[in-house]
């Protein structure tokens, strides 16, 4: 049976189902995973070469894309199950022969993939993308998601929302865990300025963009089918107020980090330790208890609700002021920092 499976991805709403979907497909073969996504020979272009010459700082910024923001949500969904997984950028041109090159290099057995992506030169998966994959390798193939099937089931898309904002809160953990390690191991070169940059992410997302929408929309269904997780869904609304005094102590101790001489780096790694360990657990409860639940009981017309609270309503839909802020920086983060 497979043992190591390349799945490539592109960021598109498809590619974050697929990253689900290969999570559990490896969880159920006990494989390894190497994600791979391709980034634009920015440099290449007209602008590229443009910016390369007004604005040595603004080329680095462009050149880098949002490659590592999409493989460090892969990662964390994988991290979520403890999967052996690694993440892996190339930049070029052809899709295709990335792909394969990747696949060759890493020694996979399989590339689990799906049939369509984003559209243009940015698209992994469009149709001639797969198929030249299909035509060219030695490695099995797996076509796992097709574009033409997914679109109109509203709970695939709703939970496919939920889970890749998850996905994003969990990989800023993952780097307020590495600052709070090198802070406790009295490390001198720490990026204080990305961890203050981490903290107002953290402040400002799950506050503005996320939690309202599960309250408001998510465990308001789910209490209104059933019973059952009535407490969890209380200690969980809970865990919204709680974490946000969390940050806010986390906030406060860096600001006096530089001016109180009696205060120390562990006492500020403690705390953003505490903060990182409770929405470990809270993103575990909702993933491992509430969408589960979820799925079992919710009817169609409520996650069409879902869907759109989650990606057309007011201020926060997708693509809005807000969300489109809040992507551009958690980009920024995961090329500045060491998150995959």
């Amino acid at each position: 049976m497979y043992r190591h499976m390349l799945v490539p991805l592109d960021g598109s709403e498809l590619a974050t189902s697929l990253i689900s979907e290969a999570v559990e497909f490896a969880r159920t073969l006990g494989a390894q995973i190497t994600f791979f996504t391709m980034r634009e020979d920015f440099g290449a272009t007209e602008s590229g070469a443009l910016s390369r010459s007004l604005s040595p700082e603004t080329y680095q910024e462009l050149a880098a894309g949002d490659a590592n923001a999409i493989v460090s949500k892969a990662l964390a969904a994988a991290g979520a199950y403890k999967l052996q997984a690694e993440g892996v950028v190339r930049t070029g041109g052809k899709p295709y022969q990335l792909i394969l090159s990747v696949a060759e290099e890493k020694g996979c057995d399989l590339i689990y993939m799906a049939s369509h992506g984003r559209r243009g030169l940015r698209g992994l998966f469009l149709g001639s993308q797969t198929q030249k994959v299909l035509a060219h390798t030695k490695i099995p193939v797996l076509v796992a998601t097709v574009e033409s099937n997914a679109g109109a089931d509203f709970a695939r898309s709703a939970v496919g929302r939920i889970q890749d904002e998850h996905r994003t809160i969990a990989v800023i953990l993952s780097g307020l865990r590495n600052s709070a390690e090198q802070l406790r191991d009295g490390a001198t070169a720490i990026d204080m300025a990305l961890l203050q940059d981490m903290v107002s992410y953290m402040t400002l997302f799950p506050e503005r963009l996320h939690h309202p929408k599960e309250e408001q929309y998510l465990f308001a269904h789910l209490r209104k089918k059933t019973a059952e997780l009535d407490e969890v869904i209380n200690l969980l609304e809970a865990e919204h107020r709680d974490g946000a005094s969390l940050l806010q102590e986390v906030s406060d101790l860096l600001r006096k980090l530089d001016t109180d001489p009696v205060l120390s780096r562990q006492a500020v790694a403690q705390s953003i330790e505490r903060f990182v360990d409770s929405q470990w657990h809270h993103l575990n409860t909702e993933e491992k208890l509430i969408l589960p639940s979820a799925k079992q009981h919710l009817a169609e017309s409520e996650w069409q609700e879902i869907e759109m609270a989650f990606s057309v309503n007011g201020d926060l839909r997708r693509g809005s002021e807000d969300d489109l802020r809040f992507q551009e920086l958690f980009v920024k983060l995961t090329n500045r920092s060491s998150l995959i």
